[in-house]
């Protein structure tokens, strides 16, 4: 496994105002289009609701016909949240909403920042 981490970026406001990462999730785009380029994978299932990484998503179903990868969307519900889950037109997309009984089911506290 590989970790990939950026800068904080610390507000004005800071500390009242949380730090944010940033980039992060241009990298997780760069990553989901060069893999499907290099048919890396036989699923890509793009785990987020933030509409920034739609054109990573279009990006691999453009990829030719019949020999790209498939895509599958993924996002956290919880109730009285109304979902979000990216789509690309009327392409047909696998989608998830996972709660939080699916996210303790699967949960792994290794700190993979920490040599092993």
């Amino acid at each position: 496994m590989t970790v990939i981490a950026r800068d904080l970026r610390y507000p004005g406001g800071w500390p009242a105002q949380p730090a944010q990462e940033k980039g992060i999730d241009v990298a997780l785009a760069v990553d989901f289009v060069m893999m499907a380029a290099h048919r890396e994978f036989d699923v890509g299932v793009l785990f987020s609701s933030d509409t920034d990484l739609v054109p990573a998503l279009e990006a691999v179903v453009a990829l030719r016909p019949g020999q790209a990868p498939a895509c599958e969307v993924a996002a956290w519900t919880a109730p009285g949240m109304r979902p979000r889950l990216l789509s690309v037109g009327s392409v047909g997309l696998g989608r998830h909403l996972l709660t939080e009984a699916d996210f303790r089911a699967v949960a792994d506290e290794t700190d993979y920042t920490r040599p092993s």
